[in-house]
């Protein structure tokens, strides 16, 4: 083979394995940074991989807040009307975390088939709900209550 054949074609193996390289790469790095949206009737259902960071969400059901005394841990039940999942969470609430509002909560399924959340997001107004949750509950054949009136 020609030497200046076998230079250009040793130059383009490199290059290609290089833009392979790179490419393998960022689909890694992209797949460790995938979070899916499991609701609670999915997790129940043992749908949820353990041990993977997910995001879960859905309406915190009524009464089921419980707050530590001593500490900033948080635990309450997260449901779509259908099944009923519990978050535990250690930190500071959003303002708008309220009882009966719609949460994704971004953690860790255990396996005990709790969430331990490292982040709870909460709707920004009224009006508002995680386009997840809402999905979730119109799957589950609810729909999302009124917003409350506090006055």
């Amino acid at each position: 083979m020609n030497p200046l054949r076998k230079k250009r074609l040793v130059i383009i193996l490199a290059i290609l394995v290089g833009v392979g390289a790179a490419v393998g790469l960022a689909l890694s790095a992209l797949q460790q940074n995938i979070n899916l949206f499991y609701t609670p009737t999915q997790i129940a259902n043992g749908e949820a991989p353990k041990d993977t960071r997910i995001r879960a969400g859905g309406m915190v059901e009524k009464g089921s807040l419980v707050r530590s005394g001593d500490s900033l841990d948080v635990k309450f039940n997260v449901t779509d009307f259908n099944k009923t999942v519990t978050i535990t969470y250690r930190g500071i609430l959003p303002d708008l975390f309220r009882e009966g509002q719609g949460i994704v909560a971004l953690g860790k399924l255990n396996a005990d088939g709790v969430v331990v959340a490292d982040e709870v997001l909460a709707k920004h107004d009224e009006k508002y709900m995680p386009p997840e949750v809402t999905k979730a509950l119109k799957d589950s054949g609810q729909s999302a209550p009124a917003p409350m009136k506090e006055g």
